[in-house]
């Protein structure tokens, strides 16, 4: 493997950039957490970094949407980490993840310097794109200083189909909007489209509104659909016991008749 001169003076081997991206709830960070787990079980030395402004689950964790642990550093720049670890900890790592990557300014900066120069592997998880589609942070950036790039995909909520972008839920606006399934949800190419084209405009104005009654629409349906069922099987419950209530009734008369003529039979034999 090629060599490369350290910050320091020495020689080390060139480390390795390896990208994880893709839209929300597209397991990002649990395939971060399957690779830096694989790499501990190797044997070497492991550390996760999340950004400080992730405050969705633990502050000292990574934590995945299944609920899925990894101890973490949680800085507000990558910069700080090598001077936080201290110079013996930091030069013992061989595999560092960083989850959240979008949040960091200086992501392009540290992976540049951890790979080239401290020969560290690098694995960034991160979104490639915000709820408008467009470049989020400096992930994409990496692309061209990558070894590999693994871009993931979820599930439409609304159909099921492959999900490749972030839908927004709130009228928010800004870029920056932490949050989970009560924020975004992941859809396919069409229903985000439906979502920006159902009024004419500009997407940042239309854009929330119209998320806001999809997902009003989608929540009633299925709230309404449920409730159809319960009606439903409720109704064929009662028309099976009225049926037997019918058959009860058209048969008594008949029954009555029996029981009287039989009864006439053996009060006459009786006689």
């Amino acid at each position: 493997m090629a060599a490369s001169t350290s910050i320091n003076g020495g020689r080390c081997e060139a480390g390795e950039v390896h990208v994880i991206i893709g839209p929300m709830f597209a397991g990002k960070t649990t395939d971060l957490l399957r690779r830096i787990e694989s790499e501990s079980s190797s044997g070497r030395n492991v550390a996760m970094i999340k950004s400080s402004k992730d405050t969705r689950y633990a502050n000292d964790s990574v934590v995945t949407h299944d609920g899925l642990k990894f101890p973490c550093w949680s800085l507000p720049d990558l910069t700080s980490f090598h001077h936080k670890l201290g110079d013996d900890e930091y030069h013992k790592l061989d595999v560092i993840g960083i989850d959240e990557a979008q949040f960091f300014e200086d992501l392009y900066e540290f992976c540049c310097k951890a790979a080239d120069h401290d020969g560290k592997t690098v694995i960034v998880a991160g979104l490639d794109g915000d709820y408008l589609r467009r470049s989020f942070g400096s992930v994409l950036d990496l692309i061209p200083l990558a070894d590999t790039v693994t871009k993931l995909t979820a599930r439409c909520e609304l159909c099921g189909k492959r999900a490749f972008f972030t839908l927004r839920k709130t009228a928010e606006t800004q870029t920056e909007l932490i949050g989970g399934s009560d924020v975004y949800m992941p859809v396919c190419r069409q229903h985000y489209l439906q979502s920006c084209n159902v009024l004419t405009g500009s997407p940042r104005v239309a854009f929330p509104l119209v998320i806001f009654f999809t997902c009003r629409l989608q929540f009633m349906y299925n709230a309404e659909l449920e409730a159809f069922m319960v009606c439903y099987q409720l109704y064929e419950e009662f028309k099976q016991k009225r049926k037997a209530e019918l058959a009860i009734q058209q048969k008594v008369p008949t029954l009555v008749v029996r029981l009287l003529f039989t009864h006439g039979k053996v009060n006459s034999l009786d006689g």
